[in-house]
């Protein structure tokens, strides 16, 4: 196994070091374990319920922005080279 050393803040460390102890795990254990949870979050798909209220909440699109957005955005001049 590798080592890597890091700079974490204060507050991170505090609880991580609490986790430890009451866990009576030693801190690289515990860091793994959160690198690994994190890393498992990343991967996931948010899923539709979570951002359900979201939709439609801006107002002045398109309705077909959706099906239309390389139209939409061509007509806009988005990602066309500007002068400097």
């Amino acid at each position: 196994m590798k080592t890597l050393t890091v700079r974490l803040p204060e507050g991170l460390v505090a609880e991580i070091e609490a986790e430890c102890r009451q866990r009576q795990r030693s801190k690289s254990d515990v860091v793994r374990e959160r690198l690994t949870l994190a890393g498992g979050r990343r991967s996931r798909r948010v899923p539709p319920a979570v951002i359900a209220d979201l939709v439609g909440s801006v107002d002045g699109l398109p309705a077909d922005l959706s099906g239309q957005k390389k139209a939409y955005l061509k007509s806009t001049g988005y990602g066309r080279k500007r002068a400097r």
